[in-house]
Order: C-alpha cells, then sequence, then structure tokens
C-alpha cells in the first residue's frame, strides 16, 4: 500500500528538480543573449532604470556618432574642394603674370587666355561640388547650384547656408559655407574678374589692374573659408573622442550595476545542463523499473 504514494512522490519529485533546473537553464540562457543579470525590473528597480538610462545615452550616442562621420566626411569634401579651387586660383594668378611680359605676342595672350577659361570653368565645376547627402558643398539648402555662370561673364549665387549637422546634445556644426563667402568681393566677383582678364588678353591688351586685386582677394577668402573649415573640423573631432569615451565609461558603468560575466554565465549554464541531463537520466532509467526490480 506504500508503494503508489512513494512512487508518486518520486515522480513528483523529480519533475520539480527538471522544473526547477529548466528554469534556471532558460534564465541563463536569456541572460547570455541580453548580456544581463538584469531581465526585468523585478529584478532590480534601480538598476533596472539605472541600464535604461544608460541604454538611452548610448542610443542617443549612437545617432550623433553617425551624424559625427557624416560631418567629418562633409567638412574634408570642402576643404579638398577649397584646396582645388585655391590651387586653381594660383594657376590663374601666375598665367596673368606670364601674360603681362612685355616681349609676348597677340597669339601668345590669346593661348593663354585660353588656359585661364579652361582654369575658370574647373573653378566653376569644384564649387559646384555635391557633398556625400548629394547636396550641394557651397549651395544653400534649396539644392541649386552654388554658382551659376551669366552670359556676362559674372558669377550667381546660391542664397543661405545647407542645413547645419547635430552633433551632439545643444551642438550643431555648419560642413559647408556659400560660394559667395569666397567667391565674391565687395564689388564684385571671381567670374566677372577672370572674364575681363580673359576679354582683355584676348584682345592684346594689359590685365585691368581691378581684376588682379579681385583675383588676390578672392584667393585670400578662399584660404580664409578653408581655416575656418579646419577649425569646424577639429571640434567634430573632438566629439568624436568625447562621445567614444562616454560610450566606454557607460560600458563601466554598466558593469557596475549590473555585475553580469559572460565567462562565468556560460560555466552556470554548462554545470546545470549537466545536472540537468543526468537528473533526466537517473528520472529515465528508474520509471522504467517494474516492482519485481524494487523487490530485488
Amino acid at each position: 500500500m506504500t508503494i503508489a504514494p512513494s512512487t508518486s512522490l518520486f515522480y513528483d519529485r523529480a519533475a520539480s528538480t527538471m522544473r526547477s533546473l529548466t528554469g534556471q537553464a532558460d534564465r541563463l540562457n536569456q541572460q547570455i543573449t541580453a548580456e544581463s543579470n538584469i531581465l526585468a525590473p523585478s529584478d532590480s528597480s534601480v538598476a533596472w532604470q539605472r541600464l535604461q538610462d544608460l541604454s538611452r545615452a548610448d542610443a542617443n550616442d549612437a545617432a550623433y556618432s553617425g551624424n559625427v562621420s557624416i560631418a567629418q566626411s562633409v567638412l574634408q569634401q570642402a576643404d579638398s574642394a577649397l584646396s582645388q579651387i585655391g590651387d586653381q586660383i594660383q594657376q590663374v594668378s601666375t598665367l596673368v603674370v606670364q601674360a603681362g611680359n612685355g616681349t609676348l605676342t597677340a597669339n601668345g595672350k590669346a593661348a593663354i587666355a585660353s588656359q585661364i577659361s579652361d582654369l575658370l570653368t574647373a573653378i566653376v565645376a569644384a564649387a559646384n561640388g555635391a557633398d556625400m547627402r548629394g547636396g550641394p558643398l557651397f549651395g544653400g539648402q534649396s539644392g541649386d547650384p552654388a554658382v551659376t555662370r551669366n552670359a556676362d561673364g559674372s558669377f550667381s549665387f546660391a542664397t543661405g547656408e545647407a542645413a547645419v549637422i547635430p552633433i551632439g546634445d545643444g551642438q550643431t556644426v555648419q560642413p559647408g559655407s556659400n560660394a559667395a563667402n569666397f567667391l565674391k568681393t565687395g564689388t564684385s566677383d571671381l567670374g566677372s574678374a577672370i572674364t575681363s582678364i580673359i576679354a582683355a588678353l584676348n584682345a592684346g591688351g594689359e590685365v585691368p589692374a581691378d581684376a588682379g586685386d579681385t583675383l588676390k582677394q578672392v584667393s585670400d577668402q578662399v584660404t580664409a573659408t578653408q581655416a575656418s573649415l579646419g577649425a569646424r573640423a577639429a571640434r567634430v573631432d573632438i566629439v568624436a573622442g568625447q562621445i567614444a569615451t562616454a560610450r566606454l565609461d557607460r560600458a563601466d558603468a554598466r558593469t557596475a550595476v549590473d555585475g553580469f560575466d559572460y565567462a562565468t554565465a556560460i560555466t552556470e549554464l554548462q554545470k546545470t545542463m549537466t545536472v540537468l541531463q543526468a537528473t533526466q537520466a537517473s528520472f529515465t532509467k528508474l520509471s522504467g523499473m517494474s516492482l519485481f526490480d524494487y523487490l530485488r
């Protein structure tokens, strides 16, 4: 009469043990997947809230980090384009000096005028370059070309500046500059100046003095704009370093709050699975024994 209750007790105890071990294994699996000991507020409300705050900060910085990368790339593109424009303006200046040689023939001046015309075309192309986002490097927010050559050779410029890029809480950076800031002077622009130089040389005359002055002023403005963009790039690099440092600090804080250790969790899971498999094997063997096996 005592066999039935004992058998029932054996099954209940074995089932309870296996349920407990299975639950431990499931929780360890969840912790390993989440890389966290805290899976719900019920585990520790204070720790849970702290971990949520750290996760939100990580998500925000991930977005800012993407913007920082874009800003770095666009600023690098703008710097490269300005270097090209500066070099091309310098080549124009060198050709203007050559054109001032008193022994130069009319054909020689016309040849120089042709070279200067090609350089002007290259300058406009560089100024109208697009950034990695598809927008103009040196234009406004409308997406119109930064520089347009008018029929008289003068330049028209897109209005406004391109949209700023947010790189942190309350921090933005302007990754470009409107072309008018460096290709236009108070009374003229590079297009008008170079067009008048080309016309004078094709007519066999001398380079107009005011055109030469505009050429020099524009060259100085290109250099100043490049320096300004370089300062912005340095600030973006600093922000990138701050984001990386903050990410490491939060990782340390998360470890201190959570205490999760991947190696320890794996070891515990292996131990639990070993015990569970042994318990299941024992249960299977014992549950298959008959009354005669017990009596032997």
